[in-house]
């Protein structure tokens, strides 16, 4: 999908950087994935020690998006 987005110039140079990634563009997909897999890992550390954490194999390919 294309789109248009005004970003900070600076933080794209550092994160195209610190990525390593050879494109602008994969250096947002990258940090995308990165917000996405840290939210989930986020909502899953909610139920640390408890029982309520009960989820199948259906549950964890939803929550995986396929």
């Amino acid at each position: 999908m294309r789109t248009s987005m005004n970003l900070p110039e600076k933080l794209l140079k550092e994160a195209v950087r610190l990525s390593g990634a050879p494109t602008q563009t994969q250096a947002v997909v990258m940090g995308l994935e990165a917000l996405i897999r840290k939210k989930r890992v986020e909502g899953l550390l909610k139920f640390k020690g408890s029982n309520a954490l009960k989820l199948t194999q259906k549950d964890l390919k939803k929550m995986r998006g396929r």
